[in-house]
């Protein structure tokens, strides 16, 4: 038999040299057709002839056998061949490198081994570099402005399809993954980014995400600056940031924060840039290096004692500014003036009410020192101010309440705080010093201590779920409430935040 196909097909043809073909039919061979065999016996007396000519003998008929190939190996996939982890192995191996990468700045550098194809096939700038029209045949790439630990984790993705990322490398390794253009390492950086973003570091992020080029980011550290302004304003972040965030967080108009506190910031940022350009930190120097950034620090805006105690002695103000300006608050002929003489609108807050209807009782809703709690939680991200509460029902009291939020047991805000109720059935509200970040699918405990008028009001017909604007609450029960406040009734009818 001649084997005619490969032996990678299923089927093969075999021809089949036989004197019967009947034997080869019921052996499984195919019966050749009339016209077949006429062909068959046309071939076989021209072959006789010449075979007779040559003195050999008469050629058998001719039938063609089809022959099934059973494998008993299963014919590999590519995705058998190449596992996902295909490069697992040569991530940061010597082993075939065909380049070497030096990373990060003289002095704290480090030689990292790379396989030009691998490389090549993960980004599409190393793929320029290796084998596009202007592709340099060097050995050795020598990189300054990435981190080395930040071009490991980028390594680490393209060959090994793992995002590994820290609190400490994240920014530089979103760096990394920019400039060497991996989307889906970008997109995990980002999402870290936003889940790990606070007030420490809103400010920091900010600056980063507009030269980064996210504009969801960049929502999102907004959201948060203009929530908890004074906290990103006096963290170490906020020195840090470049001359033009710094700008764009003076003037913005939702800022909630006093004024005070904005100025103070500017100052402590003009000291750091001082620092950062080898001057001496002198009032001359601050003044000089915060520029035109000095006039969106809405000045006239504070309360007299702030300006007078603050802004008025702290020496980077000229001597006619600070007397404009005293006569801008006393004098009824108002001078004009280089700064924002209106005050920031902030942000309004939002109230979430979660009861029906309230009432009173001869002999509810008493306090002696025990505690009023309530879980809930929000399916998007809010700012928690404060709490609504119920006063007397028995003409006005005043009240000294210690509010709290815990999530897990964690306490998160918490304030001691008085407030004057008139004896009507609405509610007064309670503030922390600072909102707090609420995130969403998590519960957290909103609880009260109350000290007071010994009846007050209480809300009755509770709600599980309240839709406020585009937030949703959900509410239960808390194991912390000992006196008798659950989601059918009770205190801390509102939750007071900012979306």
């Amino acid at each position: 038999m001649v084997l005619l196909s490969s032996l990678m097909c299923d089927y093969v043809l075999t021809k089949c040299e036989t004197k019967d073909l009947c034997s080869c039919t019921k052996s499984g061979a195919v019966r050749p057709t009339p016209q077949q065999s006429k062909s068959v016996k046309s071939k076989s007396s021209k072959s006789s002839k010449k075979g007779n000519a040559s003195g050999s003998s008469k050629l058998p008929p001719v039938c063609y056998e089809i022959i099934t190939l059973r494998s008993k190996k299963k014919k590999k996939m590519a995705a058998d061949i190449f596992p996902t982890k295909k490069n697992s192995v040569m991530f940061n191996n010597e082993l075939m490198a065909d380049v070497h990468f030096v990373v990060g700045q003289t002095g704290r550098t480090q030689r990292l081994p790379g396989h030009r194809y691998v490389l090549a096939v993960g980004s599409s700038v190393f793929h320029a570099m290796f084998y596009g029209e202007l592709a340099e045949n060097k050995d050795e790439i020598h990189i300054p402005d990435v981190e080395p630990a930040a071009f490991l984790a980028m390594l680490k993705y393209i060959y090994c399809d793992e995002i590994d990322l820290s609190a400490d490398t994240v920014l530089a390794t979103l760096y990394a993954a920019k400039k060497y253009i991996v989307p889906h390492l970008a997109r995990a950086c980002v999402n870290f980014l936003e889940t790990s973003l606070s007030a420490k570091n809103a400010c920091v992020l900010l600056s980063q995400s507009c030269l980064f080029e996210e504009p969801e980011l960049t929502q999102r550290c907004w959201e948060v600056i203009d929530a908890q302004a004074e906290l990103a304003l006096r963290s170490d972040g906020f020195c840090d940031i470049d001359a033009q965030t710094l700008e764009s967080i003076l003037q913005r108009e939702t800022l909630n924060a006093k004024e005070i506190v904005v100025f103070e910031a500017a100052l402590s940022w003009a000291e750091a840039e001082c620092q950062r350009q080898e001057l001496t930190s002198s009032t001359d120097n601050k003044r000089k290096v915060l520029g035109k950034a000095m006039y969106l620090i809405r000045i006239p805006t504070m309360a007299l004692d702030d300006f007078a105690n603050g802004a008025a002695q702290s020496g980077v103000l000229t001597l006619n500014e600070t007397n404009d300006i005293f006569l801008w608050y006393t004098a009824v002929k108002k001078p004009e003036l280089q700064f924002v003489s209106q005050p920031r609108k902030g942000l309004t807050p939002q109230r979430c009410h979660r009861f029906q209807s309230c009432a009173y009782r001869s002999n509810q809703w008493r306090y002696r020192g025990r505690c009023d709690s309530i879980q809930f939680a929000v399916d998007k991200r809010v700012f928690i101010a404060g709490f609504g509460l119920y006063g007397s029902s028995c003409g006005s009291a005043e009240y000294s309440a210690k509010i709290e939020l815990k999530r897990q047991g964690v306490l998160l805000g918490q304030n001691l705080s008085k407030y004057f109720s008139d004896g009507s059935s609405n509610t007064f509200p309670v503030w922390f010093e600072y909102p707090v970040q609420i995130e969403p699918d998590t519960f957290y405990t909103a609880s009260v201590v109350l000290d007071g008028s010994e009846l007050s009001y209480f809300g009755q017909e509770g709600m599980t779920e309240v839709q406020c604007g585009k937030v949703t609450f959900q509410f239960q029960c808390s194991s912390d409430s000992t006196n008798g406040t659950g989601v059918q009734g009770g205190q801390i009818p509102e939750l007071i935040f900012y979306a």
